[in-house]
């Protein structure tokens, strides 16, 4: 029993959406994913899934994608990308496969572990951020807390959170983010977003003030899954 990761896995069964923009490497990149899940993942194992799923539009197109992945093994629990416009209500998404969870204000347990998590938004930075995005990165981090208090009133006290934005801006500097994963006492802060050999530079990455942060865009990580732990 493994706990896995990955994001923005970018399928596109019902609609024309190349990822190759962001380079060769993406040629045909679904493929490469689920060789690398059905080389790793088992029956009894989790992984999760940290947004930007499916390109499509809504719930008829982005079914093809969620069926290919409810085929792979293992239980998948998602957070909600940027892209996910698909993406309805929790209520609705939890009933839809017995081995998928959606999480949005809420948690799921894997062993002595709570999984908590949101979308999250971008950070304050000198380049972009309006006062829109500074209402959406208040509300995200009030997500990340009523998720977050959800698993402490269940007793939990070991915490890995899923987010699809990374938890600080392109200077790496602290945000609501950071403070409420050091505040709770986080462990472990999984997260994606970012594509590019560019972009990966503004992923945090490793220990800081005692949280660990791990980017697993899946360009990032090659189009493997990366093992959590056991």
């Amino acid at each position: 029993m493994s706990l896995y990761a990955i994001g923005d896995l970018h399928f596109s069964t019902a609609v024309n959406k190349p990822m190759n923009i962001f380079g060769d490497n993406w040629e045909n990149h679904e493929k490469k994913i689920i060789d690398s899940w059905n080389s790793k993942v088992n029956k009894n194992d989790t992984v999760l899934i940290v947004g930007d799923t499916s390109w499509g539009i809504n719930m008829d197109e982005a079914t093809f994608d969620l069926d290919i992945i409810h085929n792979l093994p293992g239980k998948k629990i998602y957070v909600k990308g940027n892209h996910d416009y698909w993406w309805t209500t929790v209520a609705k998404l939890n009933k839809l496969y017995e081995d998928m969870s959606f999480l949005q204000n809420n948690f799921y347990s894997y062993n002595e572990y709570a999984i908590c998590g949101t979308r999250g938004w971008i950070c304050p930075n000198d380049v972009k951020f309006t006062e829109d995005d500074e209402k959406i990165y208040k509300r995200e981090a009030h997500r990340l807390k009523l998720s977050l208090d959800a698993a402490k009133k269940a007793g939990f006290e070991k915490i890995i959170v899923i987010t699809h934005y990374p938890p600080t801006n392109d200077k790496l500097e602290p945000s609501l983010f950071t403070d409420i994963y050091e505040e709770y006492k986080v462990e472990k802060v999984i997260y994606g977003h970012l594509h590019g050999k560019e972009s990966f530079k503004m992923g945090l990455e490793g220990i800081r003030e005692g949280v660990e942060y791990k980017l697993v865009s899946c360009d990032y990580v090659d189009f493997n899954l990366v093992k959590i732990m056991d």
